[in-house]
């Protein structure tokens, strides 16, 4: 496939654009034909031509093109356009490996430990002080189930096998021989399915999560836990970097997460990380060989030695390995606990299981402190090092799993208890205060509610059996197996409540000892009402002794910030004012309480889900309101994206730390800006919100345009989770789920949720003061940036297309004419605050990536707009629709944050 000549982030990335296009371009002539070769280059010409020339002039021959192609060739012609931009990340991602590199060698940047822990020098702040945050913090990337990847796992394979294989032709004297590999892997890429055939069911999420978790996290996460320790002189330090996870645990709108979902969430990563403890075992075993008549051991390592039941007379003499098969055996043992499997290889004799991974951890200490204290410096950065960190950062559960739930389910179910317990026959009719005054109560009393011998809705009984495997979970895994229940759609102080009732019903909550509770309910404010709301809820939750006693004995009360639906609500700018607001007003809560706030953001890979740089993201939090805790959800493409190579995963967890570290020890000036520049944000913010409900809710005919000019139909076909796309049946905006929402716009091109209303809300402003806000602010800058970077994606030449497919052409020219209205005025609004020519003319790396990127993410939008205008006019061909998805596919792939 033919290259573009737009300018490229360097020479390295060209060269291998080139490459990847040259050998994709070469399959393509062998497996689908020169005929299907150049149909595909004639379409990218005419997209180019098309974009150039917006008009007649432009679209006559695109559209000439486009009515020309065959069924075959139309699918033929997405799926070598999805190919190309799978593989053209691949390049990128190793040009920004390379980017890195030489900016360290040159100096280090602010989001790298080094860059990282400058700043805080310059800032007054000492090495101890960073070691003493590092050492009770909690950084959490937590791993969603929500629907934006659209990859399949095989897919992600094939590409992280061709970045192998770039990797090793820069260390190899003959890279034709890698060349040859690759283009093996391109054969293989081509002709793999892009799209999934069957919808997903959450076992296939929970392997998927497994597999970034074993074939990154395992390896990445411990090394960086190391790396810290040494630069901080620490080699105790605790790990601060804890990965999360919702899939299994997640039961909001999605009835396929039942008690065995639970129990699959945590016994498919236990297989994993046992299997990865056995092999490195095993492969300690080959390498300490050492002779008891050779070498000094400790007397701790002769018991666990002696204690073994490995009497093989080959190993009477080395003490490490006879350990090391006590070691492996008790693993062993330890498999078929927690997984309800035979180990892959098991010991040759029994054992005792291990309780948990802190004694496993102790034995494996033994052998450590024997071989650094008769054999020096030399063993304490070794294998056996590395896996005790592996340990201390994943246990034997490897990601610490949330709960989830509606807080309507909660009610459903409370009430259902209340009825048939005789207590209350209708708790839904109460108000909050009597319902407080109830639960109150009950939590109070030692009795339980539930009885084996009543009726109760199935609704009930599903979510006491979540509750039990939950139970379940945490004596076999420990108490890191599962931390928080967050509930959706909180509202008020009994939603907290509800949920402690119900782990009191299962032998969690217990009233002699509140303390003790091993899961915190946490509150999830989700809209912009809720966070206008969440400092009196949860002030009203502290007046309660049971949630009070639960935060106290932890000392933090945790509580999730919905980025998603709070933007669906009111714009980007209004949610993101929100947010903050509500965090600094959380924050006074919390302090007040004698608490510590730990603030867990549900920000999603588009700019209107809360995407952007997580370095910036986390330096523009309110001051205070990071002070070492923060929990972040990665999903959808953005985990294979910032997770899906080691490299890169290193990098961005480095950035988590090094924005936390800044964050609490020498924070941006935001309490400053706050006061001074607070009202005019507030301003803004209304405007904004005004401006887009004014589109969205309040234009007749808003739903039926989205619903015409997008995708939105189409990617309910997409087999991308295990969830629906709506949490109901109804068609209207506010029952969407967000991730569709923001796909679906994204798409078509407009990204609407990512930029509109704020051109409205600055007209008239003072422009002065917006430009020394973005110059003074990160909270400001990182917003203008976020939304310029969206907007450089967006393209409304192409948007007026996807307007085409509306049948009323006149509701269609009205409310286009509205986009492309705010587009221009926010367009120009951002140019005169960045005093800039250009859309990212501040920001020259990610203009040229965005470029390259471009011209190969075009024609698939125009594929799609074809071959969704032929299945709406009755074309119920099944390639059509595979041709769709693909479309979806291979631009969700290009622009790279798209839900």
């Amino acid at each position: 496939m033919p290259v573009s000549t737009a300018p490229a982030a360097d020479d390295r990335l060209r060269e291998e654009v080139r490459l990847l296009g040259g050998l994709l371009g070469d399959v393509i002539r062998v497996e689908g034909g020169q005929d299907l070769y150049d149909r595909i280059e004639a379409v990218r010409v005419a997209s180019v031509a098309y974009h150039r020339h917006a008009g007649a002039r432009g679209s006559a021959e695109l559209e000439r093109l486009l009515n020309e192609l065959s069924l075959d060739d139309a699918v033929g012609l997405a799926h070598g356009f999805a190919v190309f931009s799978l593989l053209a990340n691949v390049a990128e991602d190793r040009a920004g490996k390379r980017r890195a590199r030489v900016q360290t060698a040159e100096g280090a940047r602010p989001d790298t430990p080094e860059g990282a822990l400058a700043r805080l020098t310059a800032a007054g702040r000492t090495v101890e002080e960073a070691r003493a945050l590092l050492s009770e913090a909690l950084i959490s990337p937590v791993l969603t189930a929500h629907p934006s990847e659209v990859r399949r796992k095989s897919v992600l394979d094939r590409i992280a096998a061709v970045s192998d294989l770039l990797d090793a032709r820069d260390d190899s004297e003959t890279p034709e021989v890698e060349d040859s590999g690759l283009r093996r892997q391109t054969v293989i890429l081509w002709a793999t399915r892009l799209v999934r055939t069957t919808g997903l069911v959450v076992q296939d999420e929970i392997d998927t999560v497994v597999s970034f978790l074993e074939r990154v996290f395992l390896k990445v996460a411990p090394e960086q836990l190391i790396g810290w320790r040494k630069r901080l002189d620490a080699p105790e330090m605790a790990p601060f970097i804890r990965i999360g996870a919702w899939v299994g645990g997640d039961r909001d709108g999605n009835p396929n997460v039942d008690a065995n979902a639970l129990r699959a969430a945590f016994a498919t990563p236990a297989k994993a990380v046992l299997r990865h403890y056995l092999e490195a075992v095993n492969l300690l075993g080959a390498e300490l060989s050492l002779s008891g008549s050779l070498a000094t051991i400790s007397p701790e390592l002769k018991a666990l030695a002696d204690g073994s039941g490995d009497d093989s007379p080959h190993r009477a003499d080395e003490p490490y390995r006879r350990a090391l098969s006590q070691i492996y055996a008790r693993l062993s043992a330890t498999h078929p606990v927690l997984t309800g499997q035979t180990a892959p290889r098991p010991a040759p004799f029994a054992a005792e299981p291990y309780a948990g991974p802190g004694e496993f951890r102790a034995d494996l200490a033994v052998l450590h402190d024997s071989l650094t204290a008769n054999h020096g410096q030399v063993f304490a950065d070794d294998s056996l090092s590395r896996l005790i960190a592996t340990v201390d950062v994943f246990g034997f559960h490897m990601a610490t799993l949330d709960l989830r739930q509606n807080s309507d389910v909660h009610a459903r179910v409370v009430g259902d208890l209340f009825k048939v317990a005789g207590v209350c026959p209708d708790y839904a009719a109460l108000d909050e205060e009597a319902r407080l005054a109830l639960l109150a109560a009950e939590l109070a009393a030692p009795r339980l509610l539930f009885s084996p011998y009543a009726t109760y809705d199935p609704e009930t009984l599903k979510e006491r059996a979540i509750l039990e495997a939950a139970t379940e979970a945490l004596r076999m895994f420990g108490p890191d197996a599962i931390r928080t229940h967050i509930v959706s759609k909180t509202d008020a102080a009994s939603d907290m409540l509800e949920v402690y009732l119900l782990l009191k019903e299962v032998g969690l909550y217990r009233p002699e000892a509140p303390g003790e509770c091993p899961i915190q309910a946490a509150p999830l404010f989700e809209t912009i009402d809720d966070l206008r709301a969440a400092k009196p809820t949860l002030e009203r939750m502290f007046k309660e002794p049971s949630a009070l006693a639960v935060a106290k004995a932890r000392g933090v009360q945790e509580v999730m910030i919905g980025y998603s639906d709070s933007n669906k609500d009111g714009s980007y700018l209004t949610s993101t004012w929100e947010l903050h607001e509500a965090s600094r007003a959380l924050l006074s809560v919390t302090q007040a309480a004698g608490l510590r706030l730990q603030l867990f953001h549900g920000r999603g890979g588009a700019v209107g889900r809360g995407g952007g740089s997580s370095f910036a993201g986390v330096l523009s939090q309110p001051t205070g309101t990071v002070a070492g805790r923060i929990r972040i959800t990665e999903q959808g493409e953005v985990i294979a994206n910032k997770y899906g190579e080691p490299d890169v995963a290193r990098r961005n967890l480095d950035a988590l730390t090094a924005g936390t570290l800044i964050a609490s020890l020498a924070p941006p000036p935001d309490e400053a800006m706050t006061k001074k520049h607070g009202e005019t944000a507030s301003a803004l913010s209304v405007a904004s919100m005004a401006a887009y409900r004014a589109l969205v809710y309040e234009t007749p005919g808003f739903v039926d345009y989205f619903r015409a000019a997008t995708p939105i139909n189409e990617i309910a076909e997409l087999k991308i989770g295990s969830r629906p796309t709506s949490r109901s049946k109804s068609m209207a905006i506010e029952d969407l789920r967000a991730i569709p929402w923001v796909l679906s716009w994204s798409q078509s091109r407009v990204m609407l949720p990512g930029w509109f209303g704020f051109g409205s809300a600055v007209q008239g402003r003072d422009m002065a003061e917006l430009q020394d806000m973005a110059k003074e602010w990160p909270f400001f800058r990182t917003l203008v940036q976020n939304m310029e970077m969206i907007m450089a994606k967006s393209d409304m030449t192409i948007a007026r297309r996807y307007a085409s497919l509306v049948p009323d052409q006149t509701l269609a020219a009205t409310i286009f004419g509205a986009l492309q209205a705010e587009w221009d005025r926010t367009r120009d609004a951002i140019l005169a605050i960045t005093g800039q020519e250009d859309l990212l003319g501040g920001q020259p790396e990610l203009d040229r990536l965005i470029r390259l990127r471009m011209p190969y993410v075009e024609p698939l939008n125009h594929v799609q707009i074809e071959l969704i205008r032929r299945r709406r006019a009755g074309d119920d061909d099944p390639l059509v629709r595979e041709g769709i998805l693909l479309a979806i596919n291979g631009v969700a792939a290009g622009l790279r944050n798209s839900g």
